[in-house]
């Protein structure tokens, strides 16, 4: 974390001390057209989603149609992306005009909603749960209270290529670390002069904390203890994090610098240079646009990454309303317009991401697509970063430490170690 970046978090703890003056922990629930407020006025929305071009162009089709049922509101929306979404949050917060809709992550809210910033939607999560799957609802409560509406969820998972398993003499996906290794190895192709050819089994495409998360949790692991203590470094984080850097260092399933995450050359796995992968189910986007072949001759399978436990990582996208919005009815219209059937499915189907609505898992969008499906049918095996208020003080720490234990720079618990110090001495500064 840079220290403009804690200088911001800082700041916005400040003027949430205001906030929070009105609202111990979030606002009050806002009017909306359930509740007899005027739907009327200007208001702004920040998304992270609807990236580029056509992005814009699938949101500005749903606030057409939102237009038609609140036409005496005006929306304007900023556009940005995840990398960049914390920044703005937390500057227009300090800057006390906080975007009146925000679109945030999973593990987001709690800190947020903490710090008074986010209005209580009134929402009774039992019945959310009823329309929407239930770890999509969970991510927006904080303190039994909802404070977000889910609009998608986006995972992390085993990907394998069933072709290179067939010709390898593999019937079946790893069951555990062990069989990850071995088929990595079996699976591995290097040319005459040792330089890598094909990945057996690839750690690197993906967000390398997100990666070393995913194992943790099938290892047993969590990110922090019930009473908010950092557990990372835990034998089972240390036994997680020794997985991925024996995938490299010992059995040379993959070498640094051969993928990496978010390549403008594309991912590995599609193009036949990686065997195995943890990866993003959207994936399937990729192989429909750039391979489709390897859909129609079922070429690419999927996995839960196990060991302990089989686990995936779940994200997502979740609408807020500011506790301090000037027009709160219709800030809430707008977020449950954003949640609701039409406008959901659209940003899934830009995104390629999982709709949170239990309704759409019907939709042709879904049916035709064998990644979202899978992971739809194993959410109870998911898990999502958080666990704590902090939570977006400290996620930005995870990566050099992880990296310099892949390295071989440091073991992997002298990386954990050393990132967990530094965890607990952020947690600590609030």
């Amino acid at each position: 974390m840079t220290v403009r970046h804690r200088s911001v978090l800082r700041i916005v703890a400040a003027a949430a001390a205001g906030l929070l003056a009105l609202a111990a922990c979030g606002g009050p629930a806002p009017g909306g057209p359930d509740a007899g407020g005027e739907v009327s006025g200007e208001i702004s929305l920040l998304t992270p989603i609807f990236e580029g071009i056509d992005g814009a162009a699938v949101l500005d089709q749903q606030l057409a149609a939102f237009r038609e049922q609140y036409p005496n509101v005006t929306v304007k929306p900023d556009y940005t992306s995840y990398d960049k979404l914390n920044e703005k949050l937390t500057t227009s917060i300090a800057s006390g005009q906080p975007y009146d809709v925000m679109l945030m992550g999973i593990g987001w809210v709690p800190p947020f909603a903490a710090k008074g910033v986010l209005a209580d939607l009134g929402k009774d999560p039992a019945e959310l749960a009823t329309r929407y799957y239930e770890p999509a609802v969970q991510a927006g409560v904080h303190e039994g209270k909802v404070f977000a509406l889910p609009i998608m969820l986006d995972t992390r998972l085993g990907i394998y290529r069933k072709d290179f398993f067939a010709e390898a003499g593999l019937t079946e996906p790893p069951k555990n670390f062990d069989e990850l290794r071995e088929y990595g190895r079996l699976l591995t192709q290097r040319n005459p002069d040792g330089t890598l050819q094909r990945a057996g089994m690839d750690v690197l495409s993906l967000d390398i904390r997100q990666t070393f998360e995913t194992m943790l949790w099938a290892n047993g692991g969590e990110l922090f203890t019930p009473d908010g203590q950092v557990a990372f470094n835990s034998p089972q984080g240390v036994e997680a994090l020794q997985t991925m850097v024996d995938i490299i260092q010992v059995d040379r399933s993959e070498d640094i610098g051969f993928t990496q995450n978010k390549a403008a050359t594309g991912i590995a796995l599609v193009q036949g240079r990686a065997a195995m992968m943890i990866g993003h189910h959207n994936t399937w986007t990729e192989m429909e646009e750039t391979a489709p072949d390897l859909i129609a001759q079922d070429k690419v399978g999927f996995f839960m990454i196990a060991n302990e436990r089989p686990a995936m990582f779940q994200g997502g996208t979740l609408a807020t309303v500011a506790a301090q919005s000037r027009q709160p009815a219709a800030a809430k219209a707008l977020a449950e317009f954003l949640a609701s059937e039409g406008p959901a499915l659209a940003a899934n189907e830009q995104r390629g991401n999982i709709p949170a609505l239990k309704s759409l898992e019907s939709s042709e969008f879904v049916q035709q697509n064998k990644a979202i499906q899978f992971a739809m049918q194993n959410l109870d095996d998911a898990h999502s970063e958080g666990g704590d208020p902090g939570w977006l003080n400290i996620r930005g720490l995870f990566k050099a430490p992880i990296e310099s234990a892949l390295l071989g720079e440091k073991t992997a618990q002298q990386a954990l170690d050393e990132l967990a110090a530094q965890a607990t001495a952020a947690l600590a500064q609030g």
